[in-house]
């Protein structure tokens, strides 16, 4: 009789941590966060995103948790969540404080930028969400893809320059140095970055795009149209006097997905090779 009811107790124990994780509520906060989510089959679970997140359509038709980068404690404890998926230093040290002094658990993520930083975080967000099983499964399968796309990547002997400028308007400009984002994808992709004066990024200046003579430029897709188009692009000062000018080569990336260094990592790689290395 112990035992049928021990055995009873173990169950129900099973069906409310069951029940627990079917009703979890999460908020991610970075458009790498919400695919992975999403691919690891708890996109039901997520309440709100934040404004980077646009892939897949599943995500993007999701509440915004704020309508720009700044969350406030009010706006996300109104979605009720019990999880928040969010990059370093995204949230301020006092909503985060709050939001765990009122029980919202929350997980800050790190990205690191390479193939095996896109592993980790895979990892990472399974184990946040209770999914280790589905995130050894989407590892193992991205393992497979990237070691078979970069195995198979047309590069030549003299990899071209690439110059990644952000840019918001053709007074918001700033260029990708060493150990950003963009100089891993362009490094993956067969490219090299022809900034490596500095880390990080640092304002745009006609008078360093002379002295990098890219072979190509590379920008957002936003970006591209914030400075009115391609043409628009290869007329600013000083473009003409480089490589990139005099041959025109101008690239225009989804941001989301060359920055995504997550389960889409082989899709920007090929996508990106195929530009850079185009006849």
């Amino acid at each position: 009789m112990k035992r049928s009811v021990g055995l009873l107790g173990f169950f129900l124990a099973v069906m409310l941590l069951q029940n627990a994780a079917a009703q979890q509520r999460i908020i991610t906060l970075s458009g790498a966060l919400s695919e992975t989510v999403h691919a690891l089959g708890k996109e039901k679970n997520i309440v709100a995103v934040d404004v980077t997140s646009e892939y897949p359509a599943a995500i993007k038709q999701k509440p915004r948790a704020s309508r720009d980068r700044t969350f406030s404690l009010e706006g996300l404890l109104g979605f009720r969540p019990d999880l928040i998926l969010t990059p370093p230093d995204e949230l301020s040290y006092a909503v985060e404080s709050k939001l765990k002094r009122l029980g919202v658990k929350v997980v800050t993520i790190q990205q690191e930028y390479s193939v095996k930083g896109a592993e980790h975080f895979v990892r990472d967000v399974a184990d946040a969400i209770d999914a280790s099983a589905a995130g050894r499964a989407l590892v193992k399968k991205l393992q497979t893809d990237l070691q078979s796309l970069l195995a198979s990547l047309p590069t030549g002997k003299d990899k071209p320059k690439v110059l990644f400028i952000y840019a918001r308007g053709v007074g918001t400009m700033s260029v990708a140095g060493k150990g950003s984002s963009l100089d891993a994808i362009i490094g993956l992709a067969g490219g090299r970055n022809a900034v490596q004066e500095f880390n990080d990024f640092k304002p745009y200046s006609t008078e360093a795009l002379i002295k990098a003579n890219p072979d190509v430029l590379l920008l957002f897709d936003f970006g591209t149209s914030s400075l009115g188009g391609k043409n628009a692009v290869l007329n600013m000062p000083g473009v003409s006097l480089t490589n990139a000018g005099k041959n025109k080569r101008v690239i225009s990336m989804d941001g989301n997905l060359l920055v995504n260094f997550s389960i889409r990592l082989p899709q920007a790689i090929k996508e990106l090779n195929q530009q850079l290395y185009r006849n």
